[in-house]
């Protein structure tokens, strides 16, 4: 008998370019309500997203299915960022609707007078997350997918994401990013899976009829946290794995009663409070109200995460006892740790285990992943703070702390300073909770991000810890997704790889070693160049289009695209600039290589320092790119509102990826990665995952310069004086006096004012001892560049020998060393049409 639903289905999941042109104007007219004559770009994109996501969601369920009657242990990983850039594009590569030639999307729009690139760029992207952290979360969620893992990303869904960022008079200015109005096509709003979320109040403790003592929490208030959830799809794979984000809301939306006695605010208090918990990314947590909200967002979601965890091994297994067995959760950085008391208080409290029991299954279930080597920026909470939102909780980590601590004292009987370190509770001072110290103590495994982030953890701020536990301790160095940032990002670079080596690369991105094989060919190496220069002349344009300022592709493109931060050193490139620009004034016939230096980047909000970076990087450019003398030569370009779209343009333009932050200072850094998987050569110090690329690429591959972490923690011991190395070094004094003349801030001598203060009396970051090695490193840099046979070849080197840096191997070393979990492959029932 003829099934009306399987055709209905086969419709909608066929990838023809009949089915999809049908698909399009079906989801136009009844889910847009729109005809293609009176359409608008947002209405184009909102019907293909409905079109791509109709083919996906037949895989989505279908994963959820079979991943639920399988024994395969589960990875839940919590972040409280989510950076996972536009979806579309990555959507239909990963469908593999796009072909090698004519794609299948891309015709079936043009068939219909439209244009597939134009409506991808129509899409706002999802600005969850701050940079690396939230982009290593996507990436991360990319590859599970792909690798066939089951896995559920919990996270929060903000209302605002990261600010968008505009310049105004060279000034960084911070707008709302209202990347939800024009809605979100990739999720799916799950209202039957709704937790309660209780915060503030007391505890009262009581005896129950069994005689055993047991506490009850009564809140202050309490709130909903609501489930919305988008597939993530893996390449070259039948499986979908899910990103569920929470929203929170009230438990009761509108008071009538107010309403009728004509209090209208208070009828609509309750929603207010609730719906802030998620309104924003980041607040500023410099003021106590800042600081509370994000304490409060933190368990926000991890309670709603936990309670969602217990429910689906309830429904599986009927029981908690296997609880460890059925969810592996890994805390991405500090901000989710608050997780391992909550799991306590729900095994203990609402589910009557015992304190032994529930913690066995605590620790059995948590990895925590560290992402920074700075002492301060080890997350704490106050002790009134913490009390004032969550009693129950510092009650919980005061047991855990006492049983932890007298446990250490078999350990150093006779070292009460080790002791005091490693306490959960900060007693000097205010008192602090330490969530680092709860993460290591409630995790059976502890993890860096690059081989000298983990060894610089042993030997720093968690080396006590690694006295106690040292097999707790290894090292996942980051990857990123080759899907995004090389097929979507950089298409003409993976097709001259796909004609070269065969598609296989985008699985396993160790058989880009083959490409080395091709480096002698001139006939390749011209290919490569065109692809080079084709990026390069897609971002001027867009440059232009953008900022304004017209660039040459010819010149060698030198950027710095990251988080604006002193340890980044931003500051380092800018005063080069300076002192190149000075050497050129003095010296008008001097042969240097033309450079174009390309920024791009966001500051926190209240971080004055890299928001006076951002000034000085605009007021330089300013005054060189109207000197005639010079800007033939040098150009210098602040690209605003660094996001996943925009690093899809600059990516695959870079000649030169800058990665100079202080030796010591970053965790791993991806940014790196991407620039050299799109064959850009690196200029940076032994610092993160920066010492792993130069091992794969090759020394001569690779423009390193200044100080390594030895000399940078010898030289701050024996008393870092910058202003010896200022009096020492020339061009940098000549830089300096040059900024403080005036010259870039139109006569105002006090505007640069606190950032030469810094310079001349702190520099934290060394700027002034790496200098004159950068410059002479840059100087090198620009000699070779100019053979651009020679430049060639070590760009195709670095793609080459790249591909221990896919998330791919970092996911695979996750579930073989630390998850314990295996794929769980799908039958293939989606069949092309």
């Amino acid at each position: 008998m003829f099934d009306i639903a399987e055709q209905s289905l086969s419709i909608r999941i066929a990838r023809s370019v009949e089915a999809i042109q049908h698909s399009f104007m079906d989801n136009l007219f009844y889910v847009v309500g729109r005809t293609l004559e009176d359409a608008s770009p947002v209405d184009h994109y909102t019907a293909l997203a409905h079109t791509i996501r109709d083919r996906l969601l037949a895989r989505f369920v279908s994963s959820t299915e079979r991943y639920r009657h399988s024994d395969a242990r589960t990875v839940a990983y919590l972040s409280a960022e989510f950076l996972l850039g536009p979806h579309l594009g990555n959507n239909i590569l990963n469908l593999d609707v796009w072909g090698n030639t004519w794609d299948h999307t891309r015709e079936a729009l043009q068939n219909l007078g439209l244009d597939l690139d134009t409506i991808l760029e129509t899409e706002l992207e999802p600005g969850l997350g701050n940079g690396g952290l939230g982009r290593l979360a996507a990436c991360y969620m990319d590859s599970l997918a792909t690798l066939e893992i089951p896995a559920i990303g919990y996270g929060i869904r903000y209302e605002y994401g990261i600010f968008d960022q505009e310049i105004r008079d060279g000034w960084q200015v911070e707008i709302a990013d209202a990347w939800l109005r024009n809605g979100n096509p990739w999720e799916l709003p799950n209202r039957q899976i709704r937790y309660p979320v209780k915060m503030g109040g007391y505890t009262e403790h009581y005896v129950d009829e069994t005689n055993q003592p047991q506490v009850r929490w009564i809140p202050a208030t309490c709130i909903y946290g609501l489930a919305y959830d988008t597939p993530i799809l893996g390449y070259g794979v039948v499986n979908a794995n899910l990103l569920r984000l929470w929203k929170s809301e009230a438990l009761e939306s509108f008071d009538l009663l107010a309403f009728s006695h004509g209090d209208y605010y208070g009828a609509v208090d309750d929603m207010v409070v609730a719906e802030n918990i998620c309104k924003v990314l980041y607040p500023n947590d410099e003021p106590e109200i800042g600081k509370e909200l994000r304490l409060r967002q933190q368990y926000f979601f991890v309670t709603c995460s936990l309670q969602d965890m217990i429910q689906m091994t309830l429904r599986d297994q009927g029981k908690l006892t296997d609880f460890a067995d059925k969810f592996v959760a890994q805390l991405n950085d500090t901000h989710p740790s608050i997780a391992i008391p909550e799991l306590m208080r729900l095994l203990v409290d609402e589910h009557s285990m015992d304190w032994e029991s529930a913690w066995n299954i605590t620790r059995q279930t948590f990895a925590y992943t560290n992402h920074t080597l700075l002492p301060e920026a080890l997350e704490t909470w106050s002790l009134p703070l913490f009390q004032r939102i969550l009693p129950r909780h510092l009650e919980i980590i005061y047991a855990i702390n006492t049983r932890f601590m007298d446990e250490m004292r078999w350990h150093f009987p006779n070292d009460s300073e080790c002791l005091t370190r490693l306490s959960l509770i900060d007693d000097e001072g205010e008192k602090r909770v330490r969530m680092a110290n709860l993460a290591c103590v409630g995790s059976f495994a502890i993890n860096g991000v690059a081989a000298l982030h983990s060894d610089l953890l042993k030997k720093t701020v968690l080396q006590d810890f690694y006295k106690v536990w040292p097999e707790k301790f290894s090292n996942k160095t980051n990857g990123v997704t080759p899907r995004r940032f090389i097929a979507l990002a950089n298409p003409s670079l993976a097709t001259l790889i796909d004609s070269s080596i065969g598609p296989g690369w985008l699985r396993d991105m160790e058989q880009l070693r083959h490409l080395e094989v091709h480096v002698d060919d001139a006939n390749f190496r011209s290919h490569w160049r065109q692809v080079k220069r084709s990026a390069k002349a897609k971002l001027s344009d867009y440059i232009r289009q953008t900022v304004g300022i017209t660039v040459d592709p010819d010149s060698l493109f030198d950027i710095q695209a990251k988080r604006i931060h002193e340890y980044k050193r931003q500051h380092l490139n800018v005063l080069h600039i300076i002192s190149l620009y000075h050497q050129l004034k003095q010296h008008p016939h001097t042969d240097i290589t033309p450079r174009t230096f390309i920024f791009s980047g966001k500051a926190a909000p209240s971080y004055r320092m890299a928001k006076l970076i951002i000034k000085l990087i605009n007021s330089v450019a300013n005054v060189i790119n109207h000197d005639p003398q010079v800007n033939e030569r040098l150009k210098v370009v602040f690209v605003p509102n660094m996001n996943v779209k925009l690093g899809q343009r600059l990516y695959p333009a870079a000649d030169l990826s800058e990665q100079i932050s202080t030796a010591g200072m970053e965790a791993s850094g991806t940014g790196n990665m991407k620039f050299s998987m799109n064959g850009a050569l690196t200029i940076g110090t032994l610092d993160g995952a920066n010492v792993e690329i130069r091992e794969e690429v090759g020394e001569d591959n690779f423009f390193l310069f200044g100080l390594s972490v030895e000399a940078v923690q010898a030289l701050r011991a024996n008393g870092y004086r910058s202003r010896d190395f200022i009096e020492r070094t020339p061009a940098l004094r000549e830089a300096l006096d040059l900024l403080s003349s005036g010259l870039f801030s139109q006569g105002d001598n006090e505007l640069f004012t606190p950032f030469l203060d810094n310079i001349w009396n702190h520099d934290p970051y060394l700027i002034c001892a790496d200098f004159a090695s950068y410059a002479a490193c840059q100087e090198e840099v620009g000699r070779q560049f100019k053979n651009s046979e020679h430049w060639s070849r070590l760009s195709i080197l670095n793609v080459a020998r790249i591909g221990k840096f896919s998330s791919d191997r970092a996911i695979r070393e996750y579930c073989e060393d630390i998850w314990k979990t295996s794929p769980i492959s799908m039958v293939q029932k989606i069949t092309r049409a």
